[in-house]
């Protein structure tokens, strides 16, 4: 009885096997029982015992008064799991003996006209492969960081005559994916010509400088030149 040694690979082994088609060591709740054999390993399992490791990360999602608190009382480690889990799948007896199994309940589902268990088994196994895949998922997605800065542009026109307003819309006209428009404003510059400041906010991958000077340098009957006069990361 038992896994055996869970601090090397064929006591890790044996739990693998035993976690293939449960969530939990013992019911469908986490209890004591998983915290006995979760106290008991070193730490996480490798990566190639999948099913002892899914478990692990489930049952290291608790904090420890969280642990304290499950149901049940812990009992010796031999005590959990069942001698065909700590065999392992895979082996001739165990195959031997899945196969009689199977025939057993062939025998009873001739006799079982409401087949209430299968369909419990059934719903079971559903909810089993559905936890591991939304795990599976959820392991599968890293957060994406996605780059950007914000920069503060000076847009000299050609002299005081020129209409500001129709400038500023005509820069807020240039658009791009990863480009957002913020405040501005009119700062004299000398002789009551006065210059468009105006701050944006840019995808690093998205939108370059390059792309915002040719753009606004595009509006040539207003546009004299522009300068980058802030550019920081956020």
């Amino acid at each position: 009885m038992g896994f055996g040694d869970l601090k090397c690979d064929s006591g890790l082994e044996a739990l693998n096997n035993y976690l293939m088609d449960k969530s939990y060591i013992e019911g469908y709740v986490p209890s004591q029982a998983d915290v006995a054999i979760y106290n008991a390993l070193k730490g996480a399992p490798p990566g190639k015992f999948v099913h002892a490791l899914r478990w692990y990360n489930h049952i290291a999602s608790y904090s420890e008064d969280e642990k304290l608190v499950l149901p049940g009382v812990q009992k010796p480690l031999e005590q959990y799991g069942s001698q065909d889990g700590g065999a392992g799948k895979g082996s001739s007896g165990g195959e031997g003996k899945a196969a009689a199994a199977k025939a057993d309940d062939d025998d009873d589902d001739d006799f079982d006209l409401f087949g209430s268990d299968n369909e419990e088994e059934e719903e079971e196994r559903k909810r089993i492969a559905a936890e591991k895949k939304a795990e599976a998922e959820k392991s599968s997605k890293k957060k994406v960081v996605i780059a950007k800065s914000s920069l503060v542009l000076d847009i000299k026109p050609w002299d005081d005559e020129t209409d500001m307003k129709e400038l500023e819309r005509l820069v807020r006209t240039v658009e791009s994916q990863g480009l957002l428009w913020g405040a501005s404003k009119l700062v004299e510059v000398a002789y009551g010509i006065k210059k468009l400041q105006i701050s944006c906010v840019v995808e690093d991958d998205k939108v370059g400088t390059d792309f915002l000077e040719d753009s606004i340098t595009g509006f040539e009957d207003f546009v004299q030149s522009v300068d980058i006069v802030a550019f920081n990361k956020i």
